[in-house]
């Protein structure tokens, strides 16, 4: 019978005594380090496939997803994220009236990264807007173009941005972060017209 290793990992290893088959003692190997090594899968749903029946999914297993670039561990009983591979800024296309670089604050632009086992969305950057109609709306949809879906939480996430008290009243805005994709600001109004509003330090659980 094959021996397990020194190291306590319960990987079989084929002697001498055992009947000759390189087949299954290379097999013995490979179902003992495989699955403790970072499986690579092109997505989710081609995991959830492949790691079925005898190889169903283990607590202390490592995943590597290619497609959004994420390495995730097994545990009690569920894939938590543990890193987000390097994620270049993206930049978010503007609706019609505002600009970027609100109050030099940069670019509006977005990431994903894994936060405390999460992926998370952060934003960075700055929006202008240099007049406001006659009659102020209570809400914008700021982006032209929804986020892609890897960048939607599951629910509606809000938090706040801060602005500028020139021409507002106020020195907050409220934004919602649809399942849609849409980047919604609330809160302006006849008495709230800031001239920029900041995106940097914000970021929410997707």
């Amino acid at each position: 019978m094959p021996t397990t290793d020194k190291y306590g990992q319960g990987i079989g290893l084929w002697q001498m005594t055992d009947a000759p088959s390189i087949p299954d003692a290379i097999k013995a190997i490979a179902d003992g380090v495989i699955p403790r090594g970072v499986l690579r899968f092109a997505s989710a749903s081609q995991r959830g496939a492949t790691l079925v029946g005898e190889y169903a999914p283990v607590d202390g297993m490592l995943t590597w997803l290619v497609d959004v670039k994420r390495l995730e561990l097994r545990s009690g009983g569920a894939w938590s994220v543990l890193a987000v591979g390097n994620r270049a800024w993206t930049t978010i296309g503007l609706a019609s009236g505002w600009s970027h670089d609100g109050n030099n604050n940069g670019t509006f632009q977005y990431r994903l990264v894994s936060l405390f086992g999460e992926e998370t969305i952060m934003f960075r950057g700055g929006i202008g807007r240099t007049t406001y109609p006659g009659t102020v709306p209570g809400s914008w949809t700021l982006n032209t173009t929804a986020l892609p879906t890897a960048a939607r939480p599951s629910t509606t996430r809000t938090f706040l941005v801060a602005c500028s008290d020139a021409s507002s009243d106020r020195l907050a805005l409220k934004v919602d972060l649809k399942p849609d994709g849409q980047i919604n600001l609330l809160g302006t109004s006849a008495t709230a017209r800031p001239p920029w509003v900041s995106f940097n330090g914000t970021f929410v659980s997707l």
